[in-house]
């Protein structure tokens, strides 16, 4: 498997980012990343989108954390895939995932980058708690896909 670094939260704006190399052809990321069939793999119990394009929704579900809803704002196949999203139960307000494949020689380049956390209706300690948790959820959540997608195909 892909030897991964963890991903780090930005001590200003709460920004997690995150960058794997995962040893697959960047079709197959892009469809694990964007396919809810293949989005239960690795990342959630449930994923729906009404529509592949700017302006669909979807949700992603947890048994634990249960549904929550998201909202593609930007999508260039088969390198840039970017949502918004928003925990329900606390009602801070949404985040934007953006991620970015890169073709290199290895496979692809996965880039994933959660910010809007310090724009979220609550106070710097409680933005900082949820960015660490989504920091954690990146590190399980990608790890995962990395050994789904390098166990289905490799370059």
């Amino acid at each position: 498997m892909t030897e991964t670094t963890p991903a780090v939260v930005d001590d200003e704006t709460y920004d997690v980012t995150r960058s794997v190399l995962i040893r697959a052809h960047r079709s197959a990321v892009w469809e694990a990343i964007t396919a809810p069939e293949l989005i239960t793999e690795w990342f959630g119990d449930t994923a729906t989108f009404d529509r592949l394009d700017v302006g669909g929704k979807g949700v992603f579900g947890w048994a634990h954390y249960g549904d929550i809803p998201v909202e593609i704002v930007e999508i260039i196949e088969p390198a840039v895939f970017a949502f918004r999203w928003a925990n329900h139960l606390t009602k801070d307000g949404d985040t934007l995932v953006r991620f970015t494949l890169d073709e290199v020689a290895d496979g692809t380049l996965l880039r994933v980058v959660e910010s809007g956390f310090d724009r979220l209706n609550c106070g710097d300690e409680r933005r900082r708690g949820h960015a660490e948790d989504n920091r954690e959820g990146w590190d399980a959540e990608l790890d995962e896909l990395v050994a789904f997608l390098e166990k289905q195909d490799s370059v």
